[in-house]
C-alpha cells in the first residue's frame, strides 16, 4: 500500500515523489547559483582585466600634490624677485632667460603646470646654507613673500591652501592649491618662535636640514662625518612641529637623524623629494628600515626625480624608467600607501629624459600602468593614492594629532649657548659675531641640492654645482645680483 504525505496541508504526495522533488529543486538551486557567479565575474574585471583606462586619467580624479618646486628660488636668482619682470602666464621654456639654453633649472610656468594636471604644489621658501648665522629668517621671509606675491597675482590659477581639507576643494575649482614648505632648518636659526611664525604666515612643512648641519640636527654627508645626530633641542623642535600642525620633513637630514625623529615624532612624517637608497645609494635616498619606519608611522616618500638620486651610475643619461623603479621599489617594500610625487623641479640641472618638466606627470603616469616586466600593476586607485591621496592622508593625520594636542602651551625651550658655540666653531665661524648674507651675495645659483657657493664680491667669482656641474652657464646682471647657473 502506498503511503502518502501532507505536505504543509496543501496536498499528498508519495515519499519517493517528495524526494524527487526535493533533487530536482537542489539541482535548480545550484544551476542559478553557478550562472549569477559567472556573470558576475564578467561585470568585475579581475586584477589584469580592469576595464581599460589610461594612467593620467587618475588626475582626473585626484589632485596630483608635489612635494617640492624651487620656482621661488629661480624668482630670487634670476629676478631678485621683481614679478613684475616675470610673466607667469606664458610658456616659458624657449625663454630667452627662463628656457632651458639659459636656465637648465628652470622647468615651470603656469601653461606646463596646466599641461602636467599639477592639483596642489608646495612652493619652497629656500635660502642658501651660507645665510646660517647671519640673516637666514629675513632671506626666508624674503621667500615667502615672493610666494604669496606670485599667488595673488595669479589668483585665477593658484589659490593658498594652509590645511588638507581644502587641497582637494580647490583643485576642483580649477586652481592649483599653493603651499609653502621652508627647505631647511638654518632657517629657524635655532628658534621655536621664529618656528611658530612661520606657522602662521602659512609655512606647512619644514625641511630640517638643507645640505648643512644646524647646531640640532645632521643633514645628510657630502663628506663630513656625523656631528651629533638630533640632539634634545631637536626633538623639542619635532614636538613643537606636531603641537603646530606642520609637517616635519625629512629629507637632506642624515640617516640617523632619519631614525630618531622616527622613534620621537607624535605624527607621521614626509620626505617631500627623496628616493630609494637600495636603488642609488646617495645619502640624500631613503635607507631599507627607515622606508620600515615610515610605513609604521603611516607617513609618506615623495619620490624625487633629479637624475643623480635616480641613477647613481650615469646621470646623464637617466630616464623615466629610473623613476618607475624607485616608485615601484618603495611601494613593493612599504606599501601604496606610503608613496607619492615630489619631484624637485626648478631645484636641480638635470631631469630624466621623458620627464623634462612640469608637463611630463601624465606620461608618468602612463608608464606606471603600463606595468612591463614584472613591475607591479597600478590600478586607478592605487594611481589616485601617489598621485595625492596619500599625502592629503598623512596631512590631515597631521592635524588630528595638533587637534589632540590642543591643550598644550608652547614650547618655550631656548637651545643652549654652549652648543650654538660649538655649532659655530665647527664652520670656522667667530661665535657671537654679528654675520650678515646680503653684502655676500655675488655669487648665486639656480640649483638648490648640494652645495651652493656665495662668495664676496671682492674674490674671484666661482661657479657652484649640484651633484654635477650645470649643462651650461651664463651671467645675468640685475640690479646688484649678479646669477651663476
Amino acid at each position: 500500500m502506498v503511503e502518502y504525505v501532507n505536505v504543509f496541508g496543501l496536498f499528498h504526495a508519495t515519499r519517493k515523489q517528495l524526494y524527487v522533488s526535493a533533487a530536482v529543486f537542489t539541482v535548480v538551486i545550484i544551476l542559478i547559483i553557478g550562472l549569477s557567479v559567472g556573470l558576475s565575474g564578467k561585470d568585475e574585471p579581475s586584477h589584469h582585466e580592469e576595464i581599460s583606462f589610461n594612467g593620467r586619467d587618475a588626475l582626473d580624479h585626484a589632485p596630483l600634490v608635489d612635494g617640492h618646486n624651487d620656482l621661488p628660488w629661480n624668482l630670487y636668482a634670476l629676478l631678485n624677485n621683481r614679478l613684475s619682470a616675470f610673466n607667469f602666464a606664458e610658456d616659458l621654456s624657449e625663454d630667452s632667460v627662463w628656457g632651458k639654453a639659459n636656465c637648465p633649472s628652470c622647468h615651470t610656468d603656469l601653461s606646463r603646470l596646466i599641461t602636467g594636471k599639477v592639483g596642489a604644489q608646495f612652493w619652497v621658501a629656500y635660502t642658501s646654507c651660507s645665510s646660517q648665522y647671519k640673516d637666514s629668517i629675513q632671506l626666508t621671509l624674503r621667500q615667502i613673500d615672493v610666494i604669496k606675491r606670485l599667488i595673488n597675482k595669479y589668483s585665477s590659477n593658484l589659490e593658498l591652501v594652509i590645511n588638507s581639507f581644502d587641497i582637494e576643494n580647490v583643485w576642483k575649482s580649477g586652481k592649483i592649491a599653493s603651499m609653502i614648505g621652508v627647505e631647511g632648518g638654518h632657517s629657524i636659526d635655532s628658534s621655536l618662535a621664529v618656528l611658530r611664525l612661520y606657522y602662521e604666515l602659512g609655512v606647512r612643512y619644514l625641511t630640517l636640514t638643507h645640505s648643512c648641519n644646524t647646531p640640532w640636527a645632521d643633514a645628510s654627508p657630502i663628506g663630513n662625518s656625523y656631528l651629533h645626530n638630533l640632539t634634545d633641542f631637536g626633538v623639542k623642535v619635532i614636538h613643537e612641529m606636531n603641537r603646530l600642525g606642520m609637517l616635519v620633513d625629512l629629507s637632506h637630514v642624515s640617516h640617523n637623524v632619519m631614525r630618531r625623529v622616527l622613534a620621537v615624532t607624535k605624527a607621521p612624517v614626509i620626505f617631500s623629494h627623496s628616493s630609494a637608497f637600495a636603488i642609488c645609494n646617495k645619502y640624500r635616498n631613503v635607507p631599507d628600515d627607515v622606508l620600515q619606519l615610515v610605513k609604521k608611522n603611516n607617513g609618506i616618500v615623495m619620490v624625487n626625480f633629479y637624475s643623480g638620486f635616480v641613477n647613481c651610475n650615469d646621470l646623464r643619461n637617466a630616464t623615466m624608467r629610473d623613476v618607475v623603479d624607485h616608485i615601484n621599489y618603495i611601494r613593493n617594500l612599504i606599501g601604496v600607501d606610503h608613496v607619492g610625487i615630489g619631484a624637485d623641479y626648478d631645484g636641480v640641472d638635470k631631469m630624466p629624459e621623458g620627464l623634462n618638466d612640469v608637463s611630463k606627470y601624465p606620461d608618468l603616469f602612463d608608464r606606471l600602468h603600463t606595468n612591463v616586466d614584472n613591475e607591479p600593476y597600478w590600478s586607478q586607485e592605487d594611481l589616485e593614492k601617489l598621485a595625492g591621496r596619500n599625502f592629503i592622508r598623512v596631512f590631515s593625520a597631521v592635524e588630528a594629532v595638533r587637534d589632540s594636542l590642543s591643550s598644550e602651551a608652547p614650547y618655550e625651550d631656548i637651545i643652549d649657548r654652549q652648543e650654538l658655540y660649538n655649532a659655530q666653531l665647527s664652520e670656522n665661524l667667530t661665535p657671537g659675531e654679528c654675520q650678515t648674507a646680503i653684502e655676500w651675495n655675488s655669487i648665486i645659483t639656480t640649483t638648490t641640492e648640494g652645495t651652493n657657493t656665495i662668495g664676496s664680491s671682492s674674490v674671484e667669482p666661482s661657479v657652484s654645482t649640484s651633484e654635477e656641474p650645470s649643462v651650461s652657464t651664463s651671467t645675468i646682471s640685475s640690479d646688484q645680483t649678479t646669477v651663476t647657473q
